[in-house]
């Protein structure tokens, strides 16, 4: 991939860094908000952008969450985050996005109020729809300040994710930062059109995608998953003081190279055979489909070994409806026993956050 040239990161010059009206100087901490529009009230609509200014100069990095407004693990990764972070230990920028999409979080919805998808719209235009405004102001004033980022997600309603990076693995700074981030399991990813990490992808700006959990849902694995996997990263790009020794003790990362649906193939209630993070083999019964009243049932069988890194928790099914995602490893028992690892060191962890039950 060409390397574009590309101006002095924000976070080399030791000096103040300006959002909208907003200064913040080194070793310290402040919001900047980001006129997005107004309601049909009058009521203005704002994005706020969280900046942790290094004491030491360094490198910016974005973090993001909720471009999707159900998605709202990575809001509470966020927070942890920018609660353990000191800026007098920073050395660069954060710009910390923890909620994007502010319209489609307070109704709690995937999309905006004009049923656009905001991961659809990139780079978006100043003049534009209200979802192509929003991500033009969201590239403007905080990607294209930044050297890399960290973009969270969750699953769909319904649809639960394993913890895995999602990245395009062309860009040699990507699979360092998705090695770095410690998921279990990580994904070579080609962005879809229209998504931020296609922008990023043309842009040349390394941006990793960390999935887990489920839409409108908190899950403690996921987010502890989260919250370490992004100060890794800091570690790894010299933005925080890296421990004598790791806190956790987790497997190294497994990359899978590629990944599919296995769908319905008749409609119906499904009874699930297996879980995230299973080993499953060729032809095996991943689960059965039946009528209500116990007269016809048809198994669901996968196509192909590999894992489970996706599902449909929701038992009522049409016939074509993705029902399990299942990704392709060289070793699939090993990728299978990484995310066990994983889920037993998370559980048994005791962080600086006491657990949500």
């Amino acid at each position: 991939m060409a390397t574009r040239s590309r101006p002095a990161p924000a976070g080399a010059r030791q000096r103040g860094i300006r959002i909208a009206d907003t200064v913040v100087r080194p070793g310290q901490r402040g919001t900047a908000s980001l006129r997005v529009a107004s309601l049909y009230t009058s009521a203005p609509v704002d994005l706020p952008v969280i900046v942790l200014r290094g004491a030491a100069p360094g490198p910016t990095m974005f973090l993001s969450a909720a471009l999707h407004g159900d998605e709202i693990i990575g809001v509470e990764i966020i927070r942890r985050v920018l609660r353990q972070t000191d800026p007098a230990d920073l050395c660069g920028t954060l710009l910390a996005v923890p909620i994007v999409n502010t319209l489609a979080f307070i109704h709690q919805s995937r999309y905006l109020p004009d049923r656009r998808d905001l991961n659809r719209s990139f780079p978006g235009s100043q003049g534009g729809s209200l979802a192509a405004r929003l991500a033009h102001l969201f590239v403007t004033e905080v990607v294209g300040r930044s050297d890399f980022g960290v973009d969270l997600h969750t699953g769909a309603i319904h649809r639960p994710n394993l913890p895995q990076i999602r990245t395009d693995l062309r860009n040699t700074t990507n699979q360092r930062l998705a090695k770095a981030f410690g998921a279990p399991l990580f994904l070579d990813s080609r962005p879809a059109a229209g998504t931020l990490r296609e922008y990023t992808t043309r842009q040349n700006i390394p941006v990793i995608l960390y999935e887990s959990g489920e839409a409108l849902r908190f899950d403690e694995t996921a987010i502890r998953i989260g919250a370490q996997g992004v100060h890794n990263v800091m570690w790894e790009m010299a933005m925080l003081p890296r421990p004598e020794s790791s806190p956790l003790r987790v497997p190294e990362p497994i990359l899978a190279h590629s990944s599919h649906w296995v769908r319905a193939p008749s409609s119906g209630i499904l009874r699930t055979g297996v879980g995230l993070g299973d080993h499953v083999l060729g032809g095996q019964s991943l689960g059965v489909i039946g009528d209500p009243y116990g007269a016809n049932e048809t198994e669901v069988r996968a196509d192909r070994e590999g894992v489970v890194i996706g599902r449909l928790n929701l038992p009522l099914v049409h016939e074509g409806d993705a029902l399990f995602h299942v990704g392709t490893f060289d070793a699939p028992a090993e990728a299978a026993q990484a995310v066990e690892q994983m889920e037993a060191e998370m559980r048994t962890w005791s962080g600086a956050e006491p657990p949500l039950v």
